[in-house]
């Protein structure tokens, strides 16, 4: 539960240690239909269960929905590469987990509520791209933030739902987090794409996300 839960904060007494909170930035899914995702992707190549021949095809990925495996893909980075830029760029819901696990030839999408996800900022990774390991965030983002300040219409407003639109953050479930790799700072970004060159990176919103501790006003320790 690294950077979802508050390593620090937790009561006094009996339930010392056994009672969480949540980390300031984290966010608890609320669900979305799956139906979407499934539809796309049987427009991309996947051949659903009824149609599957593990002999003509021992080597395919199994790709799983909220659990319920609903087909399987010849080439799972074609998929899964696609269906990460449809979240990057908001055609599916943010709060969509996208999980490979290559050793064990699986996809697994959930979409499901309850899971808890962090913000984490996102790493441009496209091999043709000229900024390739650098973030995707820019100055040109930071000052649409800054004229939200002179702003008065909410739905002008361009915000954290801005970030998430344009692909600069992602919301990561603990589950593909195990998926991922995460630098803390900017620096070790740097140090990290001089040695891990196409690797998915992710890098993180800032240490202090992963902590609620004694932030409202009426601490007393």
């Amino acid at each position: 539960h690294w950077g979802m839960v508050c390593p620090a904060e937790t009561p006094v007494g009996q339930a010392c240690g056994l009672v969480k909170n949540l980390a300031l930035m984290s966010y608890v899914s609320v669900g979305s239909p799956a139906e979407p995702i499934i539809d796309f992707m049987l427009q991309r190549n996947m051949e659903v269960l009824e149609e599957y021949e593990p002999s003509r095809s021992p080597n395919a990925t199994k790709i799983f929905v909220n659990g319920v495996w609903v087909g399987i893909h010849r080439d799972p980075g074609f998929i899964v590469r696609t269906i990460q830029k449809l979240r990057r760029q908001n055609h599916i819901g943010h709060e969509v987990s996208l999980i490979q696990d290559i050793r064990n030839r699986e996809f697994k999408i959930f979409t499901d509520a309850g899971r808890i996800c962090r913000p984490l900022f996102v790493v441009d990774n496209d091999p043709a791209s000229p900024r390739r390991g650098e973030l995707v965030l820019q100055k040109h983002h930071i000052e649409k933030l800054e004229d939200d300040k002179d702003t008065t219409d909410e739905e002008q407003r361009y915000g954290w739902s801005g970030l998430i639109g344009e692909g600069v953050v992602e919301y990561i479930d603990a589950e593909e987090e195990e998926t991922v790799m995460i630098v803390m700072t900017p620096e070790d970004l740097e140090t990290s794409r001089q040695f891990h060159a196409g690797y998915e990176i992710s890098a993180d919103v800032d240490p202090a996300q992963r902590v609620k501790a004694s932030v409202n006003k009426y601490a007393h320790t």
